[in-house]
């Protein structure tokens, strides 16, 4: 359902602005150990909450606030895929702007809390390991810690993927 801005999909704050790159393509030479990016914010309200579970984790905690009520949620809370999706949507929104993109080549997933219509969700990566491939000469590895939270600062998703990052590309000369 299109929003009052006329966009399909979650409002965000913080100047984002979707399909629309926030800064200049970062390669893997461009990337240090101890680098950190934030995005911007997304607010999560019930009604995004019950139509992803719909479609895709139909459980009663995630579909109802009363049948929640006796769950160990004890309320409405997202489904952890849910919070992934919504995690990936301010990564590639507003998050650290790797040329190529955001490719994943695996991780470990946490769900460390559950997400509550009315948090506010923003990212937080930082940079672990940086291995250029010596195989793939125009890449290389990224491994990153990307920390999703709530407006109270709580960690509701800890996710530590390694990344394809491409290398800048060499300009090559014309044998004379």
């Amino acid at each position: 359902m299109p929003r009052a801005d006329g966009r399909i999909g979650p409002a965000m704050s913080g100047g984002l602005r979707p399909g629309q790159p926030t800064a200049p393509a970062l390669f893997l030479e461009d990337l240090a150990v101890g680098q950190r990016f934030v995005t911007a914010t997304m607010a999560v309200d019930a009604a995004a909450i019950t139509a992803f579970a719909a479609q895709w984790d139909p459980q009663p905690f995630h579909l109802d606030d009363a049948a929640a009520r006796p769950t160990l949620f004890g309320g409405l809370a997202a489904s952890g895929w849910h919070t992934a999706a919504m995690t990936m949507r301010l990564l590639v929104g507003s998050g650290p702007p790797f040329a190529g993109g955001i490719i994943g080549s695996g991780g470990e997933l946490a769900w460390e809390r559950p997400v509550r219509p009315g948090d506010t969700l923003h990212v937080t990566c930082e940079v672990l390991e940086i291995i250029p491939s010596r195989s793939r000469p125009d890449r290389g590895m990224v491994r990153v810690r990307c920390l999703t939270l709530n407006q109270d600062g709580q960690v509701v998703q800890s996710f530590a993927p390694k990344l394809v990052v491409a290398r800048r590309p060499t300009q090559e000369t014309p044998h004379g």
